[in-house]
Order: C-alpha cells, then sequence, then structure tokens
C-alpha cells in the first residue's frame, strides 16, 4: 500500500481546495442557501433576508458566484429594473453539501443548548 506523504503533496492541488475557493468568503455560502431554499430571488429580496449584508457586498459576492457559474442573472428590460438570482446547473451540483451542513447544523445545534 502505497501511503502518502505529507512533503511530497499540496493542499493547492486537491478538490477540496478548489471547492473551497469558490464557496468561501463571508457571505457566499449564505447566498447559495438563499437560493437553494427559495429557488429565484431578486436582489433587495435578498438583501432584505439576509438583512447584514451591505448593498455592495452583495452586488460583488453575486458577481463572483456568478462568474465561477455557480449562479445566473437574469435582467429584463423594463422600468424599474427587473434583476433574478437563480442556481445555474452547476450551483445545483453543490446543494447535497449544503443538505449535509444543515444537516449536520440541526442535530449538532440541539447539542450545545
Amino acid at each position: 500500500m502505497n501511503e502518502r506523504c505529507i512533503s511530497q503533496e499540496c493542499l493547492n492541488d486537491t478538490g477540496f481546495s478548489y471547492t473551497l475557493s469558490l464557496i468561501s468568503g463571508k457571505y457566499k455560502m449564505i447566498i447559495l442557501y438563499t437560493l437553494m431554499e427559495f429557488k429565484v430571488v431578486r436582489f433587495n429580496e435578498m438583501k432584505k433576508y439576509i438583512g447584514s449584508i451591505s448593498y455592495k457586498t452583495l452586488s460583488s459576492t453575486l458577481k463572483e458566484l456568478e462568474a465561477d457559474q455557480l449562479v445566473h442573472r437574469e435582467e429584463y428590460p423594463q422600468i424599474p429594473p427587473k434583476v433574478e438570482y437563480s442556481l445555474t446547473e452547476r450551483g445545483k451540483s453543490l446543494m447535497p453539501l449544503l443538505d449535509e451542513m444543515c444537516d449536520w447544523g440541526e442535530k449538532n445545534r440541539l447539542l450545545t443548548t
């Protein structure tokens, strides 16, 4: 059996590191969770739901998630402007991870109260 040696490996070359690079950040997981729960969400609805996030941070985080092809932005040509956000297929493929995190949180949250 070949044992792995840490001196010959690099964390940056792992799938874990790549996944973390896509979802790390104060609000990325919260935004993904919001879209998982509510499917299609408008910007102001998301801002109100999350509460503690600034408009600038929400906007820049959504742009990052869109650039990473996890979130789809749909803009409608009307006045006032209407923009909706939803998960892409790639974003939806992260949902089993989020579901597991939610399950773990529900089980362990009750142990600490």
